[in-house]
C-alpha cells in the first residue's frame, strides 16, 4: 500500500484517561451495541418476511450471516479507511451508510433486495463504525482501559435486551416495512456517536521544533509489519479458533430446551437469564483486569476466560432438564462476558496504540472467516446425528482448544519483557512526557527567565519583535 499521512494519533499526547473519553466510552457503548445486537434484533421480523416473499427460513437467516460478514470481513477496509481519513469523519460516514441501508430496505421488493440492502450497506455502515471507535477508545485511556472496554463491551447484550422486544414491538404497530423504517432513523445515532470522537490535540511546539516535526515518518494504510511481532501471530490464530465454537451455545440453547419438550416462552427466557448475566460479567471483569498485578498477565486472564466458557459448553452438552440448561446459561453469560470484556483489550497491550487501526482489521477479517464456517458447520452436524451434546461438545473443545494456543503460544514462544514502548517513536514520546512532568516549578522560572533573555537579545539580531500571546511572558 502507498504511504499516506496517516491518523495515528497525535505524538507526544498522553492519553487523558477520563475527561472527554467519558463522552468517548459512551459513544463505544452505542456503537458496540448496535454493531454485536443489530444482526440479532432483526431476526424478529424473520416471520413477516417468509410470509410475504414466499420463502424459507434458511432464506432469512442470510440477512444476519451478512450483517455478521460485512462486520468482520470489512476490517481491512476500516483499517484503510482511519488510517486515510480519520476516525471521526469515517464513523460519520458509517451511521448514514447503516441508516440509508434500513431506510432502503423497507421499499424492497425481493429478498435479494433486502440481502444488498439491510445485509451489505447496512453491514458496511456499522463495520464503519465498530472499529473506528475502539480506536478511538485506545487512544483515550490507557491507565483505565481495561474497565474503559468492559463498560463499552456492555452495550451488546444491553442493546440485546433492548432491541428485539422492541422490533416485536414495531412489527405488530407497523409491520415490517414500518420497523426497518424506524430502526433506520435510530441508526442515525452513530452519527452523533461519531461526532462524539474528538481528535486528540498534540500539544503546541515552538519555532525550533517545528521543523523536525514536519519530517515524521509517514505510516502505511494498512501495516502488515504487525505479523513480524509473534504475539499478535498467536492471539489472531487463537482468535480465529475461539470464534467457531463461542457463538454456536447461544444460537442453539433455545433449540436445545424446545427439543427437551419445553414451551417457547420458557425456551427464549434462556436468552433473557444469559444476557442479563453478560451485562454485569463484562464491567467486572473490566475492573479485574485493570488491576495492578492481573493488568501485565492479562492474556492468561483472557485465557482462563476461554477455557473456562469452553468448560462451560461441555458441561451444559449433559443437560437433560430446564434446570440443567439455566445453570449453563448463568456461566456461559459469566465465561461469555469475560471473553468479550477481554478480547480487544488484549490486542491493544500486544500491538500498542500505533499499529492497533491496521491489527484489528487483520484480526476481524481472519475471524469473519471462521464466524461464517462455526454456526452452519454446526448445524450440519445436528443435522447428522440429530443430538445437542455433540454440537456444544464440539464448540467446548473448539474454545478450549484456542485458550491453549493462545497461553501455551504465549508462555513458550514470547520471550518475557518489562513494559516497554512498541517502537522508538512512542519511546522517544514517553520520555518526553516523564520530562515535562518532572519539571519542577523553578525550572519554568529559569525556563521563563531564558526566554526573556532570549526576546531581549532577540532585536539586535531580527529588529523588532512583534508581541503576542504566544511569545510575550
Amino acid at each position: 500500500m502507498g504511504a499516506v499521512v496517516a491518523d495515528d494519533g497525535p505524538s507526544g499526547v498522553k492519553a487523558p484517561d477520563g475527561g472527554w473519553g467519558w463522552a468517548v466510552l459512551f459513544g463505544c457503548f452505542i456503537i458496540t451495541g448496535f454493531s454485536y445486537a443489530f444482526p440479532k434484533a432483526v431476526s424478529v421480523f424473520f416471520k413477516e418476511l417468509i410470509r410475504e416473499f414466499g420463502i424459507g427460513y434458511s432464506d432469512t437467516a442470510w440477512i444476519s450471516s451478512i450483517l455478521l460478514a460485512m462486520l468482520y470481513g470489512t476490517g481491512p477496509l476500516c483499517s484503510v479507511c482511519v488510517n486515510r481519513f480519520g476516525c471521526r469523519p469515517v464513523m460519520l460516514v458509517g451511521g448514514l451508510f447503516a441508516s440509508m441501508g434500513m431506510v432502503i430496505a423497507s421499499f424492497c421488493t425481493s429478498i435479494v433486495q433486502i440481502y444488498l440492502t439491510a445485509g451489505v450497506i447496512t453491514g458496511l455502515g456499522l463495520a464503519l463504525n465498530f472499529q473506528p471507535s475502539l480506536i478511538m477508545l485506545n487512544r483515550y485511556f490507557d491507565k483505565r482501559r481495561p474497565l474503559a472496554n468492559g463498560l463499552s463491551a456492555a452495550g451488546s447484550p444491553v442493546f440485546l435486551c433492548a432491541l428485539s422486544p422492541l422490533g416485536q414491538i414495531l412489527q405488530h404497530e407497523y409491520g415490517w416495512r414500518g420497523g426497518f423504517l424506524i430502526l433506520g432513523g435510530m441508526l442515525l445515532n452513530c452519527c452523533v456517536c461519531g461526532a462524539l470522537m474528538r481528535p486528540l490535540e498534540p500539544p503546541k511546539k515552538s519555532e525550533a521544533t517545528k521543523e523536525p516535526a514536519e519530517k515524521k515518518v509517514k505510516k502505511k494504510l494498512l501495516d502488515f509489519s504487525v505479523f513480524k511481532d509473534g504475539g499478535f501471530v498467536i492471539y489472531a490464530l487463537a482468535a480465529s479458533i475461539m470464534v467457531l465454537g463461542l457463538f454456536v451455545p447461544p444460537v442453539f440453547v433455545v433449540s436445545y430446551a424446545k427439543d427437551l419438550g419445553y414451551q417457547d416462552t420458557k425456551a427464549a427466557f434462556l436468552l433473557t437469564i444469559l444476557g442479563f448475566i453478560d451485562i454485569f460479567a463484562r464491567p467486572i471483569c473490566g475492573m479485574v483486569a485493570g488491576l495492578k498485578w492481573v493488568r501485565p498477565r492479562c492474556v492468561y486472564l483472557f485465557s482462563f476466560a476461554m477455557i473456562f466458557n469452553g468448560f462451560t459448553d461441555l458441561m451444559g452438552s449433559m443437560s437433560v432438564d430446564y434446570g440443567g440448561l439455566v445453570v449453563f446459561c448463568i456461566f456461559f453469560g459469566i465465561s461469555y462476558g469475560m471473553v468479550g470484556a477481554l478480547q480487544f483489550e488484549v490486542l491493544m497491550a500486544i500491538v500498542g496504540t500505533q499499529k492497533f487501526s491496521s491489527a484489528i482489521g487483520l484480526v476481524l477479517l481472519a475471524e469473519a472467516m471462521a464466524v461464517l464456517i462455526g454456526p452452519p458447520s454446526a448445524g450440519k452436524l445436528l443435522d447428522a446425528t440429530g443430538r445437542y451434546m455433540f454440537v456444544f461438545i464440539i464448540a467446548g473443545i473448539e474454545v478450549t482448544t484456542s485458550a491453549l494456543v493462545l497461553a501455551l503460544g504465549n508462555f513458550f514462544c514470547i520471550k518475557k519483557k518489562s513494559e516497554e514502548p512498541h517502537t522508538k517513536e512512542e519511546a522517544a514520546e514517553r520520555e518526553e512526557l516523564n520530562k515535562s512532568e518532572e519539571k519542577t516549578p523553578e525550572d519554568a522560572k529559569v525556563d521563563s527567565i531564558e526566554v526573556e533573555q532570549f526576546l531581549k537579545d532577540e532585536p539586535e539580531k531580527n529588529g523588532e519583535v512583534v508581541t503576542n500571546p504566544e511569545t510575550c511572558v
